[in-house]
């Protein structure tokens, strides 16, 4: 049986940006790293599975070169940009405003 990911549709919509890349930013390459970790596994959302493997390819990297580059991002100081609108965290620390 199929499971739905509780952050899916969120998650759609960065991966569709992430198909859309030739030339993959840090924030794609994080973005992308983050998101194959948290379905690897996954009994469901095989769609997402299947684009992410698809953004790679284009990208002529496999997960052991993503992970790494991600790496080195991360060590290199560099932070995701936040925006006003935007949670971070899972969002169940969030109450309703």
């Amino acid at each position: 049986m199929d499971h739905s990911h509780p952050m899916y549709g969120a998650d759609r919509l960065i991966v569709n940006r992430l198909l859309a890349a030739s030339s993959p930013s840090e924030n794609d390459i994080t973005d992308c790293a983050r998101l194959l970790m948290r379905y690897l596994g996954f009994p469901g959302a095989k769609d997402i599975q299947q684009d992410l493997a698809r953004a790679l390819t284009n990208w002529r990297m496999d997960s052991e070169q993503l992970y790494r580059r991600s790496r080195e991002i991360w060590a290199s100081g560099w932070r995701p940009q936040v925006h006003a609108n935007q949670e971070i965290g899972s969002g169940s620390d969030v109450s309703a405003g």
